[in-house]
């Protein structure tokens, strides 16, 4: 088991990689709406490259296409506090400061520049080296760049930092508040869905395995955001593995449904004190915080190969408004003309949030979620999908998903 002295030594570690792309970002304190709604928003942006390097090298000019429609959606949207998933990490946060530097600044196809003052990002266990052979393939692979590296990885992914995540906002960060649980172990979760071989029912993973396998495919981060009402907003943040790409053990699966359940104990009363943060901090929220989960949770409540708990975890939460259901017009159109599994599908597709593959599926799903907590006042919520020849709809085409957003006060 990892103890706090290795815990405390890795999160030593770690901050000399995160200061410098924890502080803000600048001064400018300018653009907030009126009435004092704040607007949240996650995008999974497909901000990804196949090599280390690679985002940065793309966003160090104002030319990349994709970079372009991602920042044209941003900008028509006009979120005050972004998660954007799968966003290459780099310790020195450069790919983040370029996007806002090349692109979010200078208005993309007739939209506004928008500004954020404020940026956090932290490293990932997407293409981390586990030194363990995760898949049960006989294998053991730890250089990036050979044949089954990323299945070894903590986290799938081709080098340390791919499918990353970053916070844009406009409202400060409380950077000395932040909690993130890169490390937390999955075998430390009371009653994880840890996999078994359904031939031998034995288990999947191997005691070693297990000393040493991380929760989070990413990470999980606590990031309180100051909106100038009260008490900070917790900004909850995760991107769960894809519930798929495993075998008849459906590994991904179980991990996808415990990722997702982390955040539903994180912010119980009394359930999260299993809980450590990468400082070895324990526990969970503090009762009564005010807070709003978001990302790629990777699971659709109603359709998809997920575990069927997987996001009910947290749409039926006591202390969760699950009840909101952000839509657009160009869900509905799109699985109309695509046809395939969407036509199967038991989700009003006006939710869908990703456009995936239709033959053989899964089809358009309802992945990505802003879900307050109970007793903050919701004034909107919806999704970036526009119907067809719209303004931004071109655009909203840069990833397989979309831009799912909420006002709150």
């Amino acid at each position: 088991m990892t103890g706090p002295r290795t815990l405390l030594a890795l999160s030593a570690a770690a901050a000399l990689l995160w200061s410098a792309a924890a502080v803000p970002a600048s001064a400018d304190h300018g653009g907030h709406r009126p009435g004092g709604e704040v607007r949240f928003a996650t995008f999974n942006a497909s901000l990804n490259r196949p090599q280390e390097g690679g985002l940065v090298a793309d966003l160090s000019t104002p030319h990349d296409a994709q970079a372009q429609d991602a920042a044209e959606v941003i900008q028509r949207t006009r979120p005050d506090v972004l998660l954007v998933n799968e966003f290459d990490y780099d310790s020195e946060g450069r790919a983040a400061r370029l996007f806002q530097r090349n692109y979010l600044s200078h208005g993309q196809n007739g939209a506004e520049p928008i500004h954020y003052p404020y940026r956090y990002t932290a490293p990932s266990n997407t293409g981390v080296a586990s030194g363990l052979d995760l898949d049960n393939d006989g294998r053991t692979v730890t250089e990036p760049g050979q044949g089954g590296y990323g299945d070894d990885a903590y986290g799938f992914g081709a080098f340390p930092g791919q499918y990353g995540m970053v916070v844009y906002s406009r409202y400060p960060i409380d950077t000395g508040a932040v909690r993130t649980f890169q490390t937390f172990r999955w075998a430390d979760m009371p009653g994880a869905l840890l996999p078994t071989d359904p031939q031998t029912g034995e288990p999947f993973y191997s005691d070693e395995e297990l000393e040493r396998l991380r929760l989070s495919s990413k990470s999980h981060w606590d990031i309180p955001v100051r909106t100038g009402r009260g008490k900070p907003v917790h900004l909850l943040a995760a991107h769960p593995t894809p519930p798929s790409f495993d075998g008849p053990e459906r590994r991904n699966v179980a991990r996808n449904h415990d990722e997702n359940r982390f955040f539903a104990d994180y912010v119980s009363p009394g359930r999260g004190g299993y809980i450590y943060d990468d400082d070895g901090r324990r526990g969970g929220l503090r009762p009564g915080a005010r807070f709003v989960i978001a990302g790629d949770l990777n699971a659709d409540p109603n359709d998809g190969d997920g575990h069927p708990d997987a996001t009910r975890q947290l749409l039926e939460h006591r202390r969760v408004n699950g009840g909101l259901l952000p839509a657009s017009e160009g869900g509905p159109q799109a699985a109309a003309a695509q046809g395939g599994a969407n036509t199967g599908h038991t989700g009003d597709p006006a939710h869908d949030t990703a456009d995936f593959g239709d033959v053989p599926g899964p089809g358009n799903l309802r992945v990505d979620y802003v879900l307050p907590s109970r007793g903050l006042p919701v004034r909107g919520t919806g999704v970036f999908w526009p119907a067809a020849g719209e303004p931004g709809a071109e655009a909203a085409a840069a990833s397989d998903h979309h831009l799912v957003w909420l006002d709150v006060r």
